[in-house]
């Protein structure tokens, strides 16, 4: 097997938005002045729009890889780490712009700012979240905490 599953797909953006939702929500809600629960609902809805994004971003980011290099996504270069972390996040600005727009009442300046924010504190989490998830469930191999125990 050279590339994720699906089901691998969805365990790895499962992950990733519930780690984001843990650490920006009460971030937006501080700056902007919003309640637990606007601030949680806001980046819900931003999260879903990026759940949907996300598996196929990065199972075309994969598959060029694979096409171009030969190599699997747990084999990825740093560099290129980078580059599927912000090409993930510009994209995703792109979507979600409108939607702090109409749900956050923000006004097109200030929701460019938020979303440039956010790009800014995902593209970081994504590089991190991305080593972590390959080192801990590496493509074509049973997942690290099964090697542990297992014993081997």
């Amino acid at each position: 097997m050279t590339l994720r599953t699906a089901r691998e797909r969805f365990y790895q953006t499962l992950a990733f938005e519930a780690g984001g939702l843990i650490m920006a929500a009460p971030l937006y809600g501080l700056l902007y002045g919003q309640s637990a629960e606007q601030s949680l609902s806001i980046l819900i809805s931003l999260s879903l729009v990026v759940m949907l994004w996300t598996p196929l971003h990065n199972t075309l980011f994969d598959i060029a890889d694979l096409n171009l290099s030969g190599r699997v996504a747990s084999a990825r270069p740093h560099r290129l780490r980078l580059l599927q972390a912000l090409s993930q996040e510009v994209t995703v600005l792109v979507v979600t712009l409108p939607l702090i727009m109409a749900l956050g009442g923000h006004a097109l300046g200030e929701a460019l700012l938020i979303d440039l924010g956010l790009t800014i504190f995902y593209a970081a989490y994504a590089y991190i979240f991305h080593i972590v998830f390959d080192w801990l469930r590496p493509v074509g191999a049973a997942p690290r905490s099964l090697h542990r125990a297992k014993g081997v």
